[in-house]
This record gives structure tokens, C-alpha cells and sequence, in this order.
């Protein structure tokens, strides 16, 4: 019962406290009044402007050259480039889910189904997997232009290794060439992050001309840090499938 009190009084005292600022006058107060934040002076305008050191000009797709980022795609700009550092955390904690994985469950052998996979599915994922890893591939190369990147591309990537596992029971990746792939990938990703530190000042400075927004060829470093993560992604994911269906050999 006291548990339940104690919870019930930190619910209305958390609530209360949101109220209070959410719907304040703006003085003195965490949050300015309701409906009335400048958006010129947050920071997410600066992202949409690639204007965070000061360049206030209009970003004009097709058009705009050597911008801050020159990414068309906004999330791109941010995850990859602005807080590149925060995307860096993101595979470390992948990496060492991972690791965890593939000490917990690797085994020698691959798992056998009670069922067999028949023809019409073996012949099926033959043609879909390739459509599937080429999707994976266009959506990390061009994650600086369109909605994507390294991690949704690196997941396609992986879901065509299951496909395969699913589709053929004497189906087993080469673990060690996606172990290579995997380090190769994320060291070249730690290498370019510390030349944009050592050339800019800051972990994955974009030190490459950023180009025109919305070229293929464009964003400086941007595209090259996607296809890293993009690889190294599906590499540890592709991993991790391998894992979970394997089993100790006798």
C-alpha cells in the first residue's frame, strides 16, 4: 500500500511540475510560454540552415555549394555529421551486444530444421536476397540524400543472410570473413574520426568538400562514414544470426 502512495505522489509531482512549465509565462521558468518558442534561436534551425558555426544563407536543393553539411537529407545531416560522436555510441553498443551473443551462444555447428525447407522456397530466396542486398547497398550509399543510412541499409543487408538460413538447413555464413569485414569497417570509421579531429578540431570533422546539396557526390565524408557503418552493421548482425542458430558440436 505504501509503495503504491509513494508512487501515486511522485506521478502528480513529476506531472505537475511538467504543467507548470510547459504552460508558464516564460519568466523565470525551464521552458518559454507555450506556442511561442523562436525557432531562430534553437538549434534545430540551425541544423535545417547547416548553419551551426554561423553561415545564416538560405539552403537551396541542387543549388547550394560547400554548405557547413552538405547533405540533403536532414537526419543525415545531424546523426553523421553534427553529433557524429552520439552515432559512434550507437555501434559501440551494437558491437558489444554482439560480443555478448557471441560468447553466450556460438557454437560449431549449424542448427538443423525438423522440416526441411522445401524447392519453391529455396528458389524464392535465391531471387528475392539479391534484390534485397542491392536495396540494402543503394539505401547506405545514398543515405546523404534520401531517407536511410548505414543502419537500415546494414539491417537489409542482414535479413537477406536470414533469409538464406531460413530457406536452407545446410546454409552457414563464413564467420570469419564478416569478423574481418566487421573490425575493418568500424576501424576505418574510428580512423576517419580521428583524422576530422586531429584536421578540424573535432571527433569526424567533415574535412572533404561537402559539394552540391542533393548530388550523388556530395556531403564529404558523410557518404564514406555511411558505408562504413552500413558494412559493419550488417556484418555484426549477420553475426548475430549466425549465433542464435548454431549449436555445440558433439
Amino acid at each position: 500500500m505504501m509503495k503504491r502512495v509513494i508512487a501515486v505522489l511522485l506521478v502528480g509531482v513529476l506531472g505537475f511540475f511538467i504543467y507548470s512549465n510547459l504552460y508558464s509565462t516564460g519568466n523565470g521558468n525551464l521552458f518559454p510560454k507555450f506556442g511561442e518558442a523562436k525557432l531562430s534561436e534553437r538549434v534545430s534551425n540551425k541544423f535545417i540552415k547547416k548553419s551551426v558555426n554561423g553561415n545564416e544563407s538560405e539552403v537551396i536543393y541542387n543549388q547550394t555549394k560547400d554548405a557547413e553539411s552538405g547533405s540533403a537529407n536532414m537526419v543525415t545531416s545531424i546523426v553523421v555529421n553534427y553529433r557524429s560522436f552520439d552515432t559512434l555510441g550507437e555501434v559501440t553498443v551494437l558491437f558489444v551486444s554482439a560480443l555478448g551473443v557471441g560468447l553466450l551462444l556460438s557454437g560449431k555447428s549449424r542448427m538443423k530444421f525438423k522440416t526441411p525447407p522445401n524447392f519453391i522456397l529455396r528458389s524464392a530466396v535465391r531471387v528475392i536476397a539479391g534484390i534485397i542486398l542491392i536495396t540494402g547497398v543503394y539505401i547506405f550509399i545514398h543515405g546523404h540524400l534520401t531517407p536511410g543510412g548505414g543502419f537500415p541499409g546494414g539491417s537489409m543487408i542482414a535479413s537477406a543472410v536470414l533469409l538464406f538460413y531460413i530457406s536452407d538447413d545446410e546454409f552457414k555464413t563464413k564467420v570469419k570473413a564478416f569478423k574481418f569485414l566487421e573490425g575493418t569497417a568500424g576501424s576505418l570509421y574510428l580512423i576517419f574520426g580521428l583524422l576530422g579531429l586531429s584536421l578540424g578540431g573535432y571527433f569526424l570533422y567533415n574535412f572533404l568538400p561537402t559539394g552540391v546539396v542533393g548530388n550523388l557526390f556530395s556531403a564529404g565524408i558523410v557518404p564514406i562514414i555511411y558505408i562504413f557503418v552500413g558494412l559493419k552493421v550488417g556484418s555484426e548482425l549477420s553475426n548475430l544470426i549466425s549465433d542464435f542458430l548454431s549449436e555445440e558440436g558433439k
